[in-house]
């Protein structure tokens, strides 16, 4: 189907400007093409960005189907601006090889709407020990391959990991966390929050001790070593420093580590519980400045629903994780961008042309040729977050009733649009 997208305010690598695109087989095109086109959209007064790319998120399927689908998780992104998720194993089977692996893809191949990338895991079972998982045979299907939920608790196993990530060049990506330094069933940051409602703390150092260690396999074996959702000021300033000493190691945050803080929880509500948890004041000012100053590369949501009832124990009894595809957007476009401490070509750097370029995705920017994922926003629609409009499966969110501006409009995907306003077009 051939589409022109007439007087959209296109974000390109450099400038935003006003302009037509053309949309032809499957690609953007900035002049238009010989053929006729099919459908005319007026964008005037909307935004086109390339589509968005999220490095981490959890669709469930198979196993945990009632959480959510590879069918409602991607359209929740889609509508969330996204053309490009990535996958995390926690899954039954767990994806350790290309048998089991089969089962998503087949999945994918025919109830996605958009990309969807998995990763393997990188132990058998997602145990974060024992055996290396079979990666030689998932190499062609997978981004890289993670245990995320679970730290890789083997400092040789990881070193294996590594070693044959570089064989097969694929990334390592790492859920930090040293189960040695946990306490039992800690479920909040071990500070004001902690104190405030008298239940066991996550220690910070469960998480940078880990990365302290996988620093330095990854400058030993020169593996491309990716650390998740970074959530304390330690683990910034390991990162800053890997970086100037040459190591090959990038990083992402959540805009719930950015946003939120543990002096944001003010009730006992299983919608503020996620791992890692939300830190100190100091760890997300450190979070911003990382951010600012290149040390974390990209943002990535670690959308991770869970049924209404998991959700409902407190802080103490509700499994650990929120959903984040389809609030991202609007929720960092309005208190980063429009608070002036991002720009928007910032926003998408971020959200998009980095986590492609990490990842050797060839996608996030919009330029003659490219494959046309973009996504059209109305930067200027003021609502407020209601979970019950999400399409993910999932409606725990610390971020209900926030103000936001920025609405997904449309999402095109392949040069296919998905529509989520009737009125446009």
């Amino acid at each position: 189907m051939s589409i022109h997208l007439k007087n959209g305010n296109v974000v390109l690598r450099n400038e935003i400007r006003n302009m037509d695109l053309w949309i032809d087989q499957a690609r953007v095109w900035f002049q238009p093409p010989s053929s006729l086109m099919d459908q005319t959209i007026d964008c005037t007064g909307l935004t086109i960005t390339p589509g968005l790319i999220d490095p981490h998120v959890h669709f469930r399927e198979p196993g945990y189907c009632a959480k959510e689908t590879i069918a409602t998780g991607s359209y929740a992104a889609a509508h969330g601006g996204y053309t490009t998720v990535m996958t995390m194993p926690n899954l039954d089977p767990v994806p350790d090889d290309i048998n089991h692996l089969k089962l998503q893809l087949d999945l994918i191949q025919s109830t996605a709407c958009i990309h969807v990338i998995p990763y393997g895991s990188i132990s058998v079972n997602q145990k974060g020990m024992g055996r290396l998982s079979d990666m030689r045979s998932m190499k062609d299907h997978v981004v890289g391959f993670s245990d995320d939920g679970v730290g890789v608790q083997d400092e040789t196993l990881m070193l294996q990991a590594m070693e044959m990530a570089v064989a097969l060049n694929k990334p390592i990506v790492a859920h930090c966390e040293a189960n040695a330094l946990l306490t039992p069933h800690g479920c909040v940051h071990d500070g004001h929050a902690a104190l405030r409602f008298g239940y066991p703390g996550i220690s910070s150092a469960s998480e940078y001790t880990q990365i302290q260690r996988d620093i330095e396999l990854a400058r030993l074996t020169h593996c491309h070593y990716h650390v998740c959702h970074v959530s304390t000021k330690e683990s910034v300033a390991l990162i800053k420093k890997a970086k100037k000493e040459g190591v090959n190691i990038s990083c992402e945050v959540t805009p719930h580590h950015l946003l939120l803080n543990e002096d944001d929880i003010h009730m006992d509500d299983g919608r503020f519980k996620m791992n890692p948890p939300l830190r100190s004041k100091a760890d997300q000012q450190a979070l911003f400045n990382g951010l600012l100053d290149g040390t974390i590369d990209c943002i990535a949501t670690d959308h991770a629903p869970h049924t209404m009832e998991e959700k409902s124990k407190g802080l103490y009894g509700s499994a650990m994780g929120i959903v984040g595809l389809e609030t991202s957007f609007p929720l960092l476009f309005t208190y980063l961008v429009k608070t002036n401490i991002l720009t928007l070509h910032q926003l998408i750097d971020k959200m998009s042309t980095t986590p492609s370029q990490l990842f050797q995705l060839d996608k996030g920017v919009i330029q003659d040729g490219t494959i046309a994922d973009l996504a059209i926003f109305d930067m200027n629609h003021h609502t407020s977050i209601d979970s019950s409009s999400f399409y993910s499966k999932g409606r725990s969110t610390p971020f209900e009733h926030w103000d936001v501006d920025g609405k997904t409009i449309m999402t095109m995907v392949d040069g296919k649009i998905l529509q989520f306003d009737p009125e446009v077009g």
